[in-house]
């Protein structure tokens, strides 16, 4: 540890098996938090090579608790960095319900804020889902239900020893970006937000070292980690190895664009009143909304990945569809059920539109 750290100090990239070896000592509490704490520092002042976060990643995958879901169609995942500088609400949480309306087998693997206000087990959490679910239950909810939800804590345990110094710490650090590449069902396709426009293309390349097929990397410009609608979206393909490049606009995806203020909400409570929001009454008004179309561009990527679809076209058609079917909505309530949550949340969000 202290020898990696002095390297990263002078700026020096680390081996393949030094990064291995030095998340194996914090995984497994070998280092103490202050060593940790200079480690993530002096590795996030120098930047991270893709050969790191795949060595990073490896032996997180190791540590973590893993399942065998038995689908038909492509495992994806909406799991992003989060971290980024605007505080909207969980876009990759309801587009994962949306998409899963749509047909598609959905893995995703998310935890609570730890550098944002709000993460995609605090929604959850709010709408009435419990997160104590075990692995083995989780396996069977994406196997009969079309989505799991694998709360990061539940699956990798040894991440006890560095939740501490991340919440002192109160930065994004390495363990931002290595949530999403450590997905424990293995899912095959992947819709990744970045915080930073200078990931995609090392993520995308993270992702096919470890076994990823097809993923789509994004970052917003205006700072959004998701595909954004307040301006263009630097977004890196991933395909069987092959990674390009391109930028979207939210005309290209046949969405207007939106202003900050449209999209703010991003406290639990706020987030998961959106959710709602989106996927009932949205069934039940068809009323647009800048939230909306938000949610719905990424669904469609995550719809995409899947095989759900062709095109973008065919894609957003699909993403509402899910919605206006109500499909997506079954979703939500099907899996709060399956985990033993209590329904009653959305019960009284259905009678009254609001939290009691």
């Amino acid at each position: 540890m202290k020898e990696s750290i002095t390297k990263l100090l002078a700026k020096q990239d680390l081996t393949s098996e030094e990064a291995e070896d030095v998340m194996n000592e914090i995984l497994t509490g070998k280092a103490s938090e202050v060593q940790t704490a200079a480690f993530l520092t002096a590795l996030g002042m120098k930047g991270e090579t893709v050969e790191e976060l795949t060595a990073f990643a490896s032996a997180m995958r190791k540590c973590s608790i893993r399942i065998h879901p038995r689908v038909s169609g492509t495992l994806v995942d909406t799991c992003g960095t989060g971290g980024d500088r605007l505080k909207v609400f969980n876009v990759s949480t309801i587009a994962a319900f949306i998409a899963a309306g749509a047909g598609i087998a959905i893995a995703k693997h998310g935890n609570r804020s730890v550098t944002s206000r709000s993460g995609s087990a605090d929604v959850l959490e709010a709408l009435g889902f419990n997160l104590s679910m075990p692995a083995t239950l989780v396996e069977r909810s994406i196997e009969a239900v079309g989505i799991g939800f694998m709360f990061a804590p539940t699956f990798h345990p040894a991440m006890k020893n560095v939740v501490g110094v991340r919440r002192e710490m109160g930065v994004r650090t390495t363990f931002n970006l290595l949530g999403p590449l450590t997905n424990p069902a293995g899912a095959e396709a992947q819709l990744l937000g970045v915080y930073d426009g200078r990931l995609t293309e090392g993520l995308a390349k993270v992702l096919h070292n470890l076994g990823v097929r097809r993923a789509l990397v994004v970052h917003g410009l205006d700072g959004l980690d998701e595909i954004s609608t307040l301006g263009q979206t630097k977004a890196t393909f991933l395909e069987d190895g092959d990674v390009s490049t391109s930028y979207i606009r939210p005309e290209d995806l046949g969405v207007r664009m939106s202003k900050r203020e449209e999209l703010e909400g991003c406290t639990p409570e706020e987030s998961a009143l959106t959710v709602f929001r989106i996927l009932y009454e949205g069934v039940c008004s068809g009323r647009l909304g800048p939230k909306y179309e938000l949610a719905l561009v990424n669904a469609a990527a995550a719809i995409q990945l899947g095989g759900g679809a062709g095109t973008v076209a065919e894609a957003m058609e699909a993403a509402r569809e899910s919605i206006e079917s109500g499909s997506a909505y079954k979703k939500l309530v099907s899996l709060i059920s399956f985990s033993g949550g209590d329904l009653s949340k959305l019960e009284v969000l259905e009678n009254y539109g609001r939290f009691s």
